[in-house]
């Protein structure tokens, strides 16, 4: 569960009320639970005892600093798909020997930052990605450590933004092409065949699409680890969390929907997989991002007006989808919960913001509790893909971040400066 509740009226982050920090810091501002990102990440790898591991935070997720330090105090590896993460990552403190770099469209300058970092395994995603690492190893005179990304055709059953796993998708390889891969990847002469590597969507809910993809998988695995030596299966990411629970009144129960279905947990996730993995002999490696960080953040915002049309209730708020995109981009839910509770009756609303597009919305048509200008809300499971895919359209500046222990709260990210914004734009040379 997460450590987000109400003492009273008042919402909290573990012992910190969010109303102090929202007058405090002002917003729209990003909240983070340390103590639910430590929970989060050490019930998954709990759960995935009696098989050598290796948890790979999933840096795409959330980035920030503060973030990766703690995960990289607990001995996370980390799931990469930049240089730029990997540097993010070794300012935090993460070792490069525990990061897994993936992406289908890695540069030589990324690869060769990697490889003098010294990177645990390259997830290639294509045949010319390896004859890259390949030459680029070789003019570093360095074994380049890969592993191929497997496209195993399972369908994940989630949005089709961020399904990977299938033949429509950019991802991987197929299946029946891996083992001809392999075989002409082993004449490459800097390249090491470490380990297999497949991921098949995130925000997968159910542990069904898991099994099947990791039973697919398997006989071609068991043959690739006799003939190459292989030492990892990656089995990627992809735990969903709950973002719509059950009880609307509140942050609610993490692994029960509104729909009243219980969702993946740690424990049934490796209840199915364990059995599949632990023969194998295999290093396994996790690349999770949503489930570790996802409910361990919130994004806090003002009312700035109540308007009321004919037909419709809109609260406008001061955060828009440039602080958070997932509703505009994914039509994604998030609970929106008032920052201090009052009795009164709900009223059917859209939580807008003040970007000039129709789709600058956190929710439409949704009861929620009678608000008035000037009060907060906390848009909760905003710790994954929220400030992380922010962006400065309309001038808007970047939200400030605050990380929470315990009863201490600090600020992990200052708010963006306006002239930060436009910092390295000039005029050209004929307009000065």
């Amino acid at each position: 569960m997460h450590h987000f509740h109400y003492a009273g009226n008042r919402l909290c982050c573990e012992g910190v009320a969010v109303e102090a920090l929202a007058r405090r810091f002002g917003t729209p501002l990003y909240v983070y639970s340390q103590r639910t990102l430590t929970q989060n990440y050490r019930d998954l790898d709990k759960a995935m005892t009696g098989v050598k591991r290796m948890v790979c935070f999933a840096v795409k997720s959330n980035s920030n600093q503060a973030v990766l330090r703690t995960l990289a105090g607990l001995g996370s590896g980390f799931d990469i798909v930049s240089g730029g993460e990997l540097e993010r990552v070794i300012a935090a403190g993460g070792d490069p020997g525990r990061c897994a770099f993936a992406g289908v469209g890695k540069t030589e300058s990324e690869i060769e930052f990697a490889l003098e970092r010294g990177i645990y395994t390259f997830n290639a995603e294509s045949e010319p990605e390896l004859e890259r690492i390949n030459q680029v190893a070789g003019r570093l005179k360095k074994l380049a450590p890969v592993a191929v990304r497997v496209n195993p055709n399972v369908e994940a059953h989630t949005h089709k933004k961020i399904t990977t796993g299938t033949y429509e998708n950019k991802f991987g390889i197929a299946l029946e092409q891996i083992e001809g891969v392999y075989a002409r990847a082993s004449k490459l002469r800097n390249l090491r065949l470490r380990g297999l590597q497949m991921h098949i969507g995130s925000q997968i809910t159910e542990v069904g699409p898991f099994e099947r993809a990791v039973r697919k998988v398997r006989p071609l695995l068991i043959r690739l680890k006799e003939r190459h030596r292989l030492e990892f299966f990656s089995i990627g990411g992809g735990l969903g969390i709950v973002y719509q629970p059950a009880l609307a009144s509140g942050p609610a129960a993490w692994w029960r929907s509104a729909a009243g279905k219980r969702i993946i947990t740690p424990q049934k996730y490796a209840a199915r997989l364990l059995p599949l993995l632990k023969p194998l002999g295999l290093r396994i490696l996790l690349e999770p991002g949503r489930f570790i960080s996802g409910n361990a953040g919130i994004l806090v915002t003002r009312i700035e007006y109540v308007k009321r049309t004919g037909r419709k209730n809109f609260l406008i708020v001061d955060a828009a989808m440039n602080d958070l995109i997932r509703p505009a981009f994914y039509e994604a839910y998030h609970e929106i919960v008032p920052v201090r509770r009052k009795p009164g009756a709900r009223i059917s609303a859209d939580v807008v913001g003040p970007i000039c597009e129709s789709g600058d919305f956190f929710c439409q048509d949704r009861p929620l509790p009678k608000s008035e200008q000037g009060d907060c809300l906390a848009l909760m499971s905003a710790g994954a893909y929220g400030s992380v895919m922010g962006f400065n359209y309309n001038t808007r500046r970047l939200p400030a971040e605050i990380m929470v222990k315990g009863n201490r709260a600090a600020l992990v990210r200052a708010r963006q400066p306006v002239k930060a914004i436009w910092n390295g734009e000039k005029p050209a040379p004929w307009q000065r």
